[in-house]
C-alpha cells in the first residue's frame, strides 16, 4: 500500500474523530451524559476512530514511513519499528506511544461500572487524540 493511500484513510479518521473530540469537548462529562443517547453516539464515534487511527498507524503508516525511507525490515517488531521511528524523531518516544495505546486498550473494553474512570478515561483519550494527529502531522510534513 503506497503512502497516499493510507494518508487518505488516516485523513478520513482524523476528520471523523476531530469533528467528534470538537463535540466532546462542548459536552459537560458527568455520569449523566450516558443517559444522552446523541452523547454516547459521539462519545463512541471518538473511541472507534481513536483505535482505528492508532491501529492503522502502528501497521500501515509506521512501516511504510520506514519502507520509505530505506529502514524498515520485514522481521522488525512492532517495538523494533517504533524505536526506529524515535531514533529518526518522528514519534517523542516510544514509551509515549505505547501509554498511547495503554489509553486505546481501556477505552475499548466495556464500559467499567464506574462512570468518574470512564469520564477520565474519555478526556485522557481526547487530550492524547491532540499529539496524536501532531505525530501524523510531523510525519507528513517530513516526507
Amino acid at each position: 500500500m503506497i503512502l497516499e493511500d493510507i494518508y487518505k484513510v488516516l485523513d478520513l479518521h482524523f476528520s471523523r474523530a476531530g469533528q467528534a473530540t470538537t463535540e466532546i469537548l462542548r459536552m459537560q462529562l458527568n455520569a449523566q451524559i450516558f443517559d444522552d443517547f446523541e452523547a454516547v453516539k459521539t462519545i463512541d464515534t471518538f473511541i472507534y476512530r481513536f483505535s482505528k487511527i492508532q491501529d492503522y498507524m502502528g501497521e500501515k503508516l509506521f512501516p511504510a514511513v520506514l519502507d520509505m525511507l530505506g529502514e524498515y525490515k520485514t522481521s522488525m517488531s512492532f517495538k523494533d519499528i517504533l524505536n526506529e521511528l524515535e531514533r529518526l524523531e518522528l514519534i517523542q518516544s516510544v514509551r509515549q506511544w505505547m501509554e498511547f495505546r495503554e489509553i486505546r486498550n481501556a477505552l475499548t473494553h466495556e464500559y467499567p461500572e464506574n462512570t468518574n474512570e470512564i469520564i477520565e478515561g474519555i478526556e485522557l483519550a481526547v487530550n492524547v487524540y491532540a499529539e496524536i494527529k501532531n505525530i501524523y502531522d510531523t510525519i507528513k510534513k517530513k516526507l
